[in-house]
């Protein structure tokens, strides 16, 4: 991987991952300040507060909507970078983050609830663009070769012993992104009341980087050449990216693709779920993605200050404590990233769903006895760190790898859809109804989550094969 190659790499994932990661966390410090935002200005309006479970609801709508948008945005990945390419649709989201932030910058000093809920709903219209381009139209980028170039094996990666390594990349920026949200919510930085809405805001600054430095490098090869039929901005863009002049072959190899694509019929959404041929493999990316937003990590990352406060963790130690699970979480996400290779996908991921399982079923046995015995709180911020070590070693990003690999180029783009669009719903279901299903089930709420992750793991122990190097032909003989 040349420099430039690996630059426009990390800044994709730094304008995309990251601030996903980041809007999934920044919701959880500020949550007493916003919600007291929300009190204030509906007695302002109407001459009474809101009672809890409006309170709760409004509270709850405003972290999840976030992944409303990040739907609708995922649906619009194909059309935008198919009109604009790559560049172009990254500048374009990267200027919906800035709307967003103004939105939510102004929302106290215009004493309007709403527009924090719009910027919300934007900033997720961003992240389901971005983050769903990142894997499916910035990986294959840099990974896809042509169907004619593969002689038949079914193997469409230039780097097949480097397909999990990038696969988790942006995984890793988006541990990066909950981390610096962790740490900006602290008190001393952007924790206190009357820095919330700039603490919401911050997004704009990495959107604003991303938009200035796009125009720093090229445009995607393959858009330029298959899509824009342009040879000459082709082979610039792949004598900077490649760091050598001779790219013929390249070109050439990418010419076979186009004339491939130009044959080859892509399959509608509709068509992925009645093709019996891929049908457990459309299932396992349905489950593998599913599982991953059920698991509860959403749960933990929506509202870690309540889970420690319910614990009995003293509120002045919450900010740090989280701090600390956030770095445990980067760790633990570069060591699922250069292990993949070693390890493999089955192991990451069924050990990855197994330690939650265990985690959160801990979680429950410490609230129900911190009563009598109060270092109990102890155990649950155990619970806590393992349920995220669990989540960045395997779960986080290998369910969109699989997806990429379970699947040839004609089935790719409808997996994807399948895949991205089940994320971002379970996601809103998980951040919406989480507050309730703890004031109604109580401790007991850990043990649904805790069961989903154990028959998850148990799914792909029966029915998943391990992918690592292996081509599309040998993984649909071993589902056959």
């Amino acid at each position: 991987l040349t420099f430039p190659l690996l630059s426009v790499t990390l800044l994709v994932s730094f304008g995309s991952s990251m601030l996903y990661g980041y809007n999934l966390a920044v919701v959880n410090s500020p949550a007493v300040h916003i919600k007291a935002f929300y009190n204030t200005t509906w007695a302002r309006r109407y001459g009474h507060g809101l009672a809890p479970g409006p309170l709760t609801l409004f509270y709850s709508l405003t972290v999840s909507i976030f992944a409303l948008g990040g739907l609708v945005g995922s649906l619009l990945v194909g059309l935008l970078v198919e009109r604009y390419g790559r560049n172009g649709a990254l500048s374009r989201s990267a200027l919906l983050i800035l709307l967003a932030g103004g939105f939510m910058g102004f929302s106290r000093e215009l004493g309007s609830p709403e527009m924090v809920i719009i910027g919300r709903s934007i900033t997720g219209l961003h992240s389901g663009r971005c983050c769903l381009g990142c894997r499916a139209v910035h990986g294959p980028f840099l990974m896809a070769r042509s169907p004619a170039h593969s002689q038949g094996t079914g193997e469409d990666f230039i780097f097949p012993n480097l397909r999990g390594f990038l696969g988790l990349v942006p995984s890793v920026f988006i541990c990066l992104g909950v981390f610096f949200a962790q740490v900006l919510g602290l008190p001393e930085l952007l924790g206190e009341d009357r820095f919330w809405p700039l603490f919401l805001s911050v997004v704009v600054v990495p959107a604003s980087l991303q938009l200035l430095l796009l125009h720093c490098f090229p445009e995607s090869p393959r858009y330029l050449l298959i899509e824009r039929n342009d040879v000459c901005g082709t082979t610039k863009a792949l004598r900077q990216f490649l760091g050598t002049p001779d790219v013929q072959d390249v070109i050439e190899e990418m010419k076979e693709e186009q004339r491939s694509l130009s044959s080859m019929e892509m399959v509608s959404v509709w068509q992925l779920l009645r093709d019996r041929s891929v049908r457990w493999q459309t299932l396992s990316v349905a489950v593998v993605n599913a599982g991953m937003q059920l698991s509860g990590i959403d749960a933990i990352w929506f509202y870690t200050t309540i889970i420690f406060e319910n614990a009995g963790i003293p509120v002045s130690q919450i900010p740090y404590t989280t701090v600390g699970t956030g770095a445990i979480e980067v760790v633990m996400g570069l060591i699922g990233c250069f292990t993949i290779e070693k390890l493999g996908r089955r192991p990451l991921i069924i050990t990855g769903f197994c330690t939650m399982g265990i985690c959160l079923a801990g979680i429950t046995v410490s609230l129900l006895l911190q009563t009598a015995l109060p270092w109990m709180r102890y155990v649950v911020v155990a619970c806590v760190i393992g349920i995220i070590a669990g989540f960045c070693m395997g779960p986080a990003g290998i369910p969109f790898l699989m997806t990429a690999e379970l699947f040839t180029q004609s089935h790719r783009p409808a997996a994807y859809i399948v895949g991205g669009s089940l994320n971002w719903l379970c996601n809103f279901t998980i951040g919406f109804i989480f507050p309730f299903l703890q004031m109604s089930a109580g401790a007991f709420c850990y043990l649904v989550f805790c069961g989903i992750c154990l028959l998850v793991a148990l799914y792909i122990y029966l029915v998943i094969p391990e992918t690592k190097n292996k081509t599309f032909m040998e993984i649909s003989h071993i589902f056959a």
